[in-house]
């Protein structure tokens, strides 16, 4: 098994600087052509590297090949579902493709190692400050809160449901979407519509349970439940306005939480192929609570050889099951 990538570092160039890192990816800005006026287009080469993160808090060690799995899946999505909404890929090959200037390939190719199979060409996008949520299942903080007070997000819901249970239609729940560092909050749909404005946030609900029914049909034909996912939209100029598409990544292990359809029960928590692995091993193994996201030691979390192996596993499963091929 190779080791883990949880950090790049391309050298900047006039075709190619270091805009910032995330939870996962590194982003760094790419300037296309330019003329006496600037440049005229610019993307962003998306590089997935192995970090992993569990409740917004990214661990000091990552998981082996997981930037390219995350790479692989989201690619696959991009493309089975972008008759429901335009997507921001641009190239999922920056290396070999003709849609990228001969500039940039010249500035990432000796990077071709380390960056092959896990950097995307994408377009720019304004991100809509919003986490758009599907839940088909009664599972995560939706089952908490339906616990205390029967309501999802502030949506009543029946007064019938146990742990795990299939919801009698999918519920779309948004969230804040926090900084780096800060911690995104569950909030109404009232609340999301305050902040974004009623007709994006329509538009986003429509497109959010479009892509989720359409990818848990296809899912649960590969023997996997799509319990929930996390979508992320931007908006970029067309003629008409600004027009929405998805951004970021696509139902992958990082933001959906899949489940073995041949052992799914409800009442009871799930076997699921996503990082609730890594979860219940810092809950409940290593100590970590409210308050100690900086560590015991304020050194961080580091992740046992056993939960780094074990969390590959689960998404290399995940992408085999789904795509029919889960190796690197």
């Amino acid at each position: 098994m190779s080791s883990a990538l949880t950090q790049t570092s391309l050298p900047e160039s006039d075709a190619v600087k270091f805009i910032s890192r995330g939870k996962v990816r590194d982003l760094y800005s790419v300037k296309t052509s330019t003329n006496q006026h600037g440049p005229v287009e610019e993307y962003l080469l998306f590089v997935a590297t192995d970090r992993i993160s569990a409740y917004d808090v990214i661990l000091n060690n990552g998981v082996p090949d997981k930037g390219k799995l995350l790479t692989r899946i989201s690619l696959f999505w991009f493309d089975r579902l972008q008759h429901i909404i335009p997507n921001h890929l641009v190239a999922p090959d920056p290396f070999s493709s003709a849609l990228v200037p001969e500039s940039v390939r010249s500035a990432i190719s000796p990077h071709r190692a380390t960056l092959e199979g896990r950097t995307m060409l994408v377009r720019k996008a304004e991100v809509v400050k919003l986490e758009a949520i599907v839940r088909g299942y009664m599972t995560g903080s939706a089952w908490s809160e339906y616990q205390k007070s029967h309501t999802v997000h502030g949506i009543p819901l029946p007064d019938k449901y146990v742990e795990s249970s299939k919801l009698d239609e999918p519920l779309f729940t948004p969230s804040t979407k926090a900084d780096q560092g800060q911690h995104d909050e569950n909030i109404s749909p009232e609340r999301a519509k305050e902040l974004i404005g009623a007709d994006l946030y329509d538009e986003i609900a429509r497109a959010s349970l479009a892509l989720y029914n359409e990818a848990s049909a296809y899912a649960l034909s590969r023997g996997l439940i799509l319990a929930d996912t996390k979508f992320e939209f931007g908006l970029v100029p067309s003629p008409s306005g600004k027009k929405l598409i998805l951004i970021d990544e696509a139902l992958t292990p990082d933001s959906s939480r899949y489940w073995s359809a041949a052992s799914y029960e409800p009442g009871r928590p799930q076997a699921s192929f996503d990082k609730q692995f890594l979860r219940d091993w810092l809950m409940k193994s290593a100590g970590f609570r409210k308050g100690l996201e900086a560590g015991p030691k304020g050194k961080g979390w580091t992740m046992s050889e056993e939960v780094v192996d074990g969390t590959r596993d689960r998404y290399a499963e995940a992408v085999r099951l789904l795509i029919g091929d889960g190796l690197i």
